[in-house]
């Protein structure tokens, strides 16, 4: 992924830090200018002033790391609740784009992918590798009428031809009732465009 934003996993790890090492300072405080104030009058004055750049020292870095964590925090909200791309502006894509825009979908979820849509791709305008080397291959589909089951048998074809494990339909358009029964019982996935538009969310980050 090419965030800026560091990962909410490690987000939530600093926050438990950051939290802890509040609570320890909240402790020390308490300790140093309630419970031992008194006795603190008898410390010698390097001490005394030890402490307290120790103290200042803490307070700013809190304050710091809080101000970075609340920072990340609303980075992130802003992120999951920005407009998602609708599909009459994944249609408005040109057919490379479109192509492009789908790789980088599936690069994000871990596939090594190669671009081939162009004359003479056979049907294949995607194709796709996993880390443990089986291939799939993704046809990409910048439709506004419904997509039907030929077309899903075509891609089901290409599929035997490049022997490829599984098959990927991405379209801007509606996937039909017939389609996707014809591909129920096939390693074919369908994404239409409501999907895609939802999908299209990664992208943001």
């Amino acid at each position: 992924m090419h965030e800026d934003a560091i990962s909410r996993d490690h987000l939530q790890r600093l926050t438990w830090i950051v939290s802890a090492a509040t609570a320890f300072f909240v402790l020390w405080g308490v300790w140093r200018y309630g419970i031992a104030a008194a006795a603190a009058e008898a410390w010698p004055a390097w001490l005394l002033e030890m402490m307290g750049l120790f103290t200042g020292a803490g307070l700013l870095t809190l304050s710091l790391l809080w101000g970075l964590i609340f920072w990340q925090r609303r980075a992130a909200a802003l992120s999951a609740s920005g407009p998602r791309m609708s599909v009459a502006e994944l249609y408005a894509l040109s057919p490379r784009a479109f192509e492009h825009f789908v790789a980088e979908l599936f690069e994000r979820r871990g596939y090594a992918v190669e671009v081939r849509g162009r004359a003479g791709d056979l049907g294949v305008d995607l194709a796709l590798t996993r880390a443990d080397g089986r291939r799939a291959i993704v046809q990409c589909k910048r439709y506004r009428h419904q997509v039907g089951p030929d077309v899903v048998r075509e891609l089901f074809g290409t599929m035997v031809h490049e022997r490829a494990y599984h098959g990927f339909l991405v379209t801007t358009a509606e996937i039909s009732d017939a389609a996707r029964q014809w591909a129920a019982d096939k390693p074919i996935t369908l994404i239409d465009g409501a999907a895609l538009a939802g999908l299209s969310d990664d992208l943001r980050a």
